[in-house]
C-alpha cells in the first residue's frame, strides 16, 4: 500500500525549504497580504481516508478555482445548452485575455477563463433565487462543510481593481452573451472569487468531480456524464496558458487560482489540494505545480 502520509510529508519537508518560492498576487491587494512561505497539502482518497500535511487547513481565497464549482451549478440548470454561449477550448493565451472575445463574436474559449467564467455567472443570476446566498449554501452542502464563508474585503479589492473584468463584461454584452446587467454579474462574480478555503475543504468539495458526480454525502449533484466533461475541461484548460505543461508533468486534471491554490484529482481514486501563495509568470503556484509533479511522480498515479 502507497504511504501517502509520508509521501506528502517529504514534499512538504523538501519545498518549505526551496528558496524560490514565486510572487504572491498583488493586483488584487487583499491578496498581497499572504504570507509566500505558507505552504499546504491535503489528501482525500474517495475511500474515506485523508492525509495532510503543513497549511492543510488554513483558509485562502480560492480564486478562479470557484470557477469549475460554478460550472457545476450551471450545468445543473441548462446542461448542453450553455456550450451554445462558451465554447471547450484551451485559449493559449492567459485568463484575462481579450482578443480572442472578439474574434470570435462574444463566445468565450472555455469557462475556466475569466470571460467563460462570466458567461456560467450571468447563468446562475438567471436561475438562483438568491444568487450569491444560494451559490455560497451549494459549495458549502457539497464540501459537507457549512463554515465555509466569503471573504468580503478580497470581493471588494476585486471590484474596485477589476478593469479588466469589466471590460470582458461590456464586451460580452455587445455580443448578446449577457442576459443580466453587467453590475449584477459582476457583483456575482467578484464574491465567487472571493471564497475561502482551505485544502482539505477544497478536497471535499471536488470529491463529486471523482466520484461520478456525487458528493460525500453519496448526493448526486451532476450527472456521471457531466462529472467526466467537467475533468476534460479542467485537463486541457484548468491553469490558464499552463495546461499543457500541468498535463505533461503532472497528467491529472486540475484547477489553479491566484490565490496560490490548486486542486487536482484522479477519478475513482482520490483528489488532492496545495496551497502556496507565490505564482509563476503565468499565475499558478509555483511551489504547488512542483508538490504535484513529485506527488504523482513518487505515486505513479495519473490518469496516463
Amino acid at each position: 500500500m502507497i504511504d501517502f502520509q509520508g509521501i506528502l510529508n517529504n514534499i512538504h519537508d523538501d519545498l518549505k525549504a526551496q528558496e524560490v518560492k514565486g510572487i504572491v498576487a498583488s493586483y488584487i491587494p487583499e491578496l498581497s497580504k499572504k504570507d509566500v512561505n505558507n505552504l499546504g497539502l491535503f489528501m482525500q482518497h474517495v475511500d474515506g481516508r485523508s492525509f495532510s500535511a503543513g497549511d492543510a487547513f488554513t483558509p485562502f481565497s480560492i480564486q478562479s478555482i470557484s470557477k469549475v464549482l460554478a460550472l457545476s451549478k450551471a450545468i445543473a440548470f441548462e446542461d448542453n445548452k450553455i456550450w451554445e454561449r462558451v465554447d471547450v477550448e484551451p485559449s493559449g493565451n492567459p485568463f484575462n485575455h481579450l482578443s480572442l472575445l472578439e474574434l470570435e463574436n462574444g463566445i468565450p474559449r472555455n469557462p475556466l477563463i475569466n470571460s467563460g467564467a462570466l458567461v456560467i455567472a450571468d447563468i446562475l443570476v438567471s436561475h438562483l433565487e438568491n444568487p450569491k446566498e444560494d451559490f455560497l449554501q451549494y459549495v458549502r452542502d457539497i464540501s459537507n462543510d457549512q463554515t465555509i464563508k466569503y471573504n468580503f474585503k478580497v470581493a471588494d479589492s476585486e471590484e474596485s481593481t477589476g478593469f479588466n473584468n469589466f471590460a470582458a463584461a461590456y464586451l460580452l454584452k455587445s455580443f448578446n452573451n449577457l442576459n443580466n446587467s453587467v453590475e449584477d454579474v459582476l457583483d456575482f462574480y467578484f464574491h465567487q472569487c472571493s471564497i475561502e478555503m482551505s485544502c482539505a475543504q477544497l478536497s471535499k468539495a471536488f470529491y463529486l468531480f471523482a466520484n461520478g458526480g456525487k458528493c460525500m454525502n453519496n448526493k448526486q449533484h451532476i450527472p456521471v456524464k457531466q462529472a467526466k466533461r467537467i475533468n476534460a475541461i479542467m485537463l486541457t484548460c484548468g491553469f490558464y496558458d499552463e495546461a499543457g505543461e500541468f498535463a505533461f508533468e503532472v497528467g491529472l486534471p486540475g484547477k489553479s487560482g491566484v490565490g496560490g491554490g490548486i486542486v487536482a484529482l484522479l477519478p475513482n481514486n482520490f483528489i488532492i489540494a496545495t496551497w502556496a501563495p507565490g505564482l509563476n509568470p503565468r499565475g499558478n503556484s509555483l511551489i504547488g505545480m512542483q508538490a504535484l509533479e513529485q506527488f504523482t511522480s513518487q505515486t505513479n498515479l495519473s490518469i496516463f
